[in-house]
């Protein structure tokens, strides 16, 4: 891992060019603008569930981007024959990645705290944002290199939202009121991602929080070795075939 610094500060230097920071940025007006307008005064439940969509989507979605600009520009071919180790360069990739949720919760937390009214404690969200993040950021591998073009991610991206992000969100907000259904949902990495963000709340049980953790934790592993033994083929530029 001697090369994961120097790697991880490339990343960063990589979003800025490709204007992903500059879109990030855009990103927390949008959700800061979203809680301004809202009328309620203790915005605890949409904080959670922007944090959710944040951490969900915008990883797929950065993740999916500088792989496709890094593999049109001829830099992934590079990687090839390089001493860097592809977990080098992954988790590079990923902590760069989980780094822009990180900053995104930061910003609307202070927002939230000082200008609004928030239950949320910060040390426990911090902890669930970065890990649905990072295992989001492996989704987002996974979607890209089986993705002929970044249109193509887009709508895979928008599927995994309507199929496992939507009806997570409509249990959340009460539309679901069936203990089978909001059971059932428990499969999907979707709800055990809300589940770790909501659980700063203090009121969930302690065995969901377990629970949803290590099937977070497990599903990293899952995806990490997948893009590791992808990554040569989408590198080469046959990824999406």
């Amino acid at each position: 891992m001697d090369h994961f610094l120097h790697l991880f500060v490339g990343e960063m230097q990589r979003m800025v060019k490709y204007s992903i920071l500059a879109a990030s940025v855009i990103v927390i007006v949008l959700w800061i603008t979203a809680l301004h307008f809202t009328e309620i005064q203790d915005v605890s439940m949409m904080f959670a569930i922007l944090l959710f969509i944040d951490a969900t989507t915008m990883s797929i979605l950065w993740v999916g981007v500088t792989l496709y600009f890094e593999r049109d520009e001829g830099s992934l071919r590079s990687l090839l024959v390089t001493p860097i180790t592809h977990l080098e360069y992954l988790l590079a990739k990923i902590s760069a990645n989980c780094a822009l949720n990180i900053q995104t919760m930061l910003i609307l937390y202070l927002y939230a705290h000082f200008l609004r009214e928030i239950h949320l404690d910060f040390l426990p969200l911090l902890a669930a944002v970065a890990l649905v993040a990072v295992f989001h950021s492996l989704l987002g591998l996974l979607l890209t290199y089986y993705s002929d073009s970044f249109t193509h991610l887009l709508m895979n991206m928008m599927k995994y939202v309507f199929v496992f992000m939507l009806p997570v969100m409509l249990a959340e907000v009460g539309v679901f009121q069936s203990e089978l259904v909001r059971n059932l949902l428990y499969v999907v990495p979707t709800r055990a991602s809300m589940t770790l963000i909501t659980a700063s709340t203090g009121l969930l049980e302690a065995w969901e929080i377990w629970f949803s953790a290590a099937y977070l934790l497990i599903g990293c592993g899952f995806l990490l070795r997948i893009a590791l033994r992808k990554f040569d083929e989408f590198a080469a530029g046959e990824g999406g075939q």
